[in-house]
């Protein structure tokens, strides 16, 4: 008892310190995964709704620093190439599903996850293909382990290549899967960064509703698919923000909180990578989620780089 109280302070200690803004979102996500492997996360279940629940809060408090008319820009110019981007992961995802073998709903939610917004993604779809609740604990796991993974690899990475911020930004939303971690990413990266990875990731999120809906057509399923209302919020504050530039002073600062909440956000997701998600994860769909991953990276990466996504 005084070992698990004693776990609960050290978690709280840690959670409240990534409140102070000298703390990095590389550094809470790094502490969040120590605490999680090494010591072990005393509220798991707990952890990952609110760490829903406030990456949902902070992508609204995001929208107070942005610019209607540049919003509706990039996201223009972000739907063709997202559309592209889609397709292909999800065609390569089947393809190495087949070739790996591994179980179909698994590979599905894996390829889904990829293709959109990692775990939003996957519990969007999860119930249309009428998947079993170990099916979708896999395939999140894959998903969130390689999100860990990403958000400490690709700001060295970016830097490496000689990435700008606007590159920066495309590269991390097409290729980083959760909107957690791209934003987290992007904002380890610059300003410029996490307005474009951020515009650009939701704008690839709204793909989950027709992409559910063609899935529930195809398996003939009655689940009801769920828009992301948070990008709702998003918009709506961007909106607010550019109507009323005269409220600058209260719109910056809920800003500068949204981005130290995204930091809170990264603790708790990083304390939910435990040894028994780890464990759940398994060699094929690892293997699958690894490889369509790099392969997303890669070529993402390439035609940012060669300035056929701008």
């Amino acid at each position: 008892m005084k070992s698990d109280a004693g776990l609960k302070v050290l978690f709280w200690i840690l959670l409240l310190g990534c409140c102070w803004p000298i703390i990095t979102a590389p550094i809470a996500l790094v502490a969040g995964i120590t605490f999680g492997v090494v010591i072990g996360n005393p509220w798991g279940a707990t952890t990952s709704t609110w760490s829903r629940r406030l990456l949902q809060a902070s992508v609204v408090g995001l929208g107070f620093g942005m610019n209607l008319p540049e919003l509706f820009k990039t996201g223009k110019e972000a739907f063709v190439y997202t559309a592209i981007s889609i397709s292909f992961t999800m065609i390569v995802g089947y393809l190495l599903g087949r070739l790996y073998k591994t179980p179909a709903r698994t590979s599905t939610l894996i390829s889904f996850g990829t293709a959109i917004c990692g775990g939003s993604a996957i519990a969007a779809m999860a119930p249309v293909i009428k998947a079993e609740a170990e099916e979708t604990g896999v395939a999140l796991a894959t998903i969130f382990t390689l999100n860990s993974i990403a958000l400490i690899l690709f700001p060295p990475l970016g830097h490496l290549l000689g990435m700008g911020q606007r590159q920066f930004g495309l590269w991390s939303a097409l290729a980083i899967h959760d909107t957690s971690s791209v934003v987290g990413a992007a904002a380890a990266y610059g300003g410029l960064a996490l307005a474009i990875g951020t515009t650009v990731k939701l704008t690839r999120a709204l793909w989950i509703m027709p992409a559910a809906l063609v899935a529930a057509w195809f398996t003939k399923s009655e689940g009801k698919v769920k828009f992301p209302l948070f990008i709702l919020g998003f918009i709506a504050a961007a909106t607010i923000k550019t109507m009323l530039p005269q409220f600058e002073q209260l719109w910056q600062p809920l800003n500068s909180i949204a981005k130290q909440s995204l930091v809170v956000t990264l603790f708790l997701i990083g304390s939910g990578l435990t040894r028994e998600v780890l464990g759940k994860t398994g060699i094929k769909p690892l293997a699958q989620g690894v490889t369509l991953w790099a392969l997303v990276s890669v070529s993402s990466g390439i035609a940012i780089m060669s300035g056929w996504i701008k």
